[in-house]
């Protein structure tokens, strides 16, 4: 796409007038900043882990983000009684498929997952090398000082965001619950993922300023999220596409 920026922008006026609800499976040290991050952009998060609750919580939600940090046994039966509900519903999930490289039984269960046809997984180098035979139809997510996306062939590149990203914990996984968020508003994950990834890269360029360390940035990375407009994301996006 030759003016992604534009398009983000598109993208994200529509998730403020839609409101879709993104559900949340995440680790208990990311639940606020996703849940503050989402509700900046205009998404409702929703973050219950009951397993009893997931038929109605998928029933209204419109993506959901499943992040396999901090597992427990009661958090993974409702992680795969959520992402058998969305994909039998046709609706997109993304896997966060934090440190499978480290732990057998967490790759196990990414595993799993991926044979439910995830629109998405998001991750670092080592996390996406893990899991991507497993997902072909996926995008690859790739995050790092630049996020590349990965999916039929082709990539882009986003060479937006800022180090202080890396000091704040919790930057990565909100940026799957953006890319959740905006696979509700675009049928094609990989345009879907390269403008969440945009928003967030240019998002934390628009907060360096304002910021004297990770705290201060933390908050106004949330002040950027909801205060961009498709005029900023065209002024400072930067990307570069393959194929």
């Amino acid at each position: 796409m030759q003016n992604l920026p534009r398009h983000a922008g598109t993208l994200l006026m529509r998730i403020r007038e839609n409101a879709p609800r993104v559900h949340c499976l995440t680790n208990a040290v990311v639940k606020e900043l996703t849940a503050d991050g989402l509700t900046a952009i205009g998404a409702i998060p929703s973050m219950t882990e009951n397993a009893d609750e997931m038929p109605d919580f998928m029933d209204v939600s419109k993506a959901l983000l499943v992040n396999l940090g901090t597992l427990d046994p009661a958090r993974t039966e409702a992680i795969k009684t959520a992402v058998s509900l969305m994909a039998a519903a046709q609706k997109p999930f993304i896997i966060d498929p934090v440190k499978v490289e480290i732990s057998e039984s967490r790759l196990a269960l990414a595993h799993t997952l991926c044979a439910q046809r995830p629109a998405a997984i998001r991750g670092n180098a080592a996390e996406i090398a893990a899991l991507a035979p497993s997902a072909p139809s996926a995008a690859l997510v790739t995050t790092g000082a630049d996020d590349t996306i990965r999916w039929g062939g082709k990539s882009i590149t986003v060479h937006n965001g800022d180090p202080l990203m890396g000091y704040v914990t919790g930057t990565g996984c909100l940026s799957g619950g953006v890319i959740a968020a905006f696979l509700t508003v675009e049928e094609d994950r990989m345009i879907a993922a390269a403008c969440a990834m945009l928003v967030m890269g240019v998002a934390a360029e628009i907060a360096r300023p304002q910021a004297r360390g990770p705290g201060t940035f933390r908050a106004a990375l949330l002040d950027a999220l909801y205060s961009l407009d498709t005029e900023t994301l065209i002024q400072h996006g930067r990307i570069s596409q393959n194929g």
